[in-house]
């Protein structure tokens, strides 16, 4: 039912500084505060959060259901976006992110019928630890990862509270959780963290696999059953991601000894929507890419010296879906199987990428 009253307001949540009390105003016994004139680290400016909210500040429980929602950056793609807050069932969206504003709230909010959009600004690792935050988190129908800086959320969320709440939702509450370019970069069980704040180019990982920059983690943040062994990137073809993408699959056999491993290359204005059974489409006007070995890894994968992953040009299968409004093509993430599209092969000879 369409709401008749839409409210946008800032909201400071701050943490206790004392027995849980929050107000600064507080009288406390002489005792105490003889003890904080001898220590006066203990009052401390109270950690702000700001949050956004439009709608009904009231929490609501819905018949939401489950999937993941993989966009790969650039304009979001309307129709996934409903697709994603359909999900909701009218419930409470939350948006979290590390920089950035309330972009979010009132887009989604008049798209589809839903009790609210919350977008909070979680930069620091207090604050991804707050009850306050992660309360919010947990009480959503549909959470969405906006884009930034992956390491942001790599170095705020990672062991927190809040990566607690993340998998809560996806894993016991079963609610669609997803997001875009960063966001989308941290869904895997594998992920490249970009931690050295370098993005590292498909050139400089195809020349050097080792290159200081490709800083890859397994196994310790999102975790999702549809994207076991698998690891995904963002603006894929506009920023020509493709061999640094399968470099980092080379490593994830050589470094982290897997067998099968999988990769996710998504297009900027496109993204892979899947459901809570692991079927998924592609929407919007680019394309989505699966990446999965062909059981051996690369020849050569060694520090200061090119990637060679040829395997008589057979190293990598490809299976590339063209988007549409409507969700084009099928994709299975439970047996990785497709229809729709068109299958090919990588391959890289001495640094320097194939396709057939």
């Amino acid at each position: 039912m369409k709401k008749e009253l839409a409210s946008l307001f800032v909201i400071f949540v701050s943490t206790t500084f004392f027995f849980g009390c929050s107000k600064r105003n507080t009288i406390l016994p002489d005792s105490i505060n003889e003890s904080l004139k001898k220590d006066n680290t203990a009052l401390k400016p109270a950690t702000r959060v700001v949050t956004y909210l439009t709608g009904d500040a009231a929490d609501v429980t819905t018949n939401a259901t489950g999937g993941l929602i993989l966009m790969g950056g650039g304009t979001d793609v309307d129709a996934a976006i409903k697709w994603f807050l359909q999900k909701a069932a009218g419930g409470d969206v939350v948006v979290i992110r590390s920089t950035g504003s309330n972009g979010y709230n009132n887009y989604m909010y008049n798209m589809t019928a839903v009790n609210s959009v919350e977008t909070i600004i979680i930069d620091s690792r207090v604050k991804a630890n707050l009850a306050s935050v992660t309360q919010k988190i947990r009480n959503a129908e549909v959470l969405f990862i906006a884009g930034g800086d992956q390491w942001n959320y790599v170095n705020y969320w990672k062991n927190s509270a809040t990566e607690d709440a993340i998998n809560y939702l996806i894993n016991t509450k079963k609610v669609t959780v997803g997001g875009t370019s960063a966001g989308l970069a941290i869904m895997g069980s594998v992920y490249y963290s970009a931690q050295t704040g370098v993005s590292v180019t498909s050139a400089q990982t195809l020349s050097n696999p080792y290159n200081v920059n490709v800083t890859l983690a397994q196994n310790d943040f999102i975790a999702s059953s549809l994207l076991q062994n698998t690891i995904t990137d963002s603006h894929y073809s506009q920023r020509d991601r493709q061999g640094r993408h399968i470099t980092f699959l080379a490593r994830m056999m050589k470094d982290f000894n897997y067998g099968n491993i999988k990769g996710i290359g998504i297009d900027e204005q496109t993204a892979v929507c899947i459901d809570q059974a692991g079927a998924g489409k592609v929407y919007g006007i680019n394309q989505a890419y699966f990446l999965q070995n062909e059981n051996l890894g690369a020849e050569t994968c060694v520090n200061l010296s090119p990637l060679t992953w040829n395997r008589s040009a057979l190293a990598v299968k490809a299976y590339k879906i063209t988007g549409s409004l409507t969700g084009n093509g099928s994709f299975d993430a439970n047996n990785w199987a497709f229809s729709g599209g068109t299958a090919f092969h990588y391959y890289v000879n001495n640094g320097v990428l194939f396709q057939n």
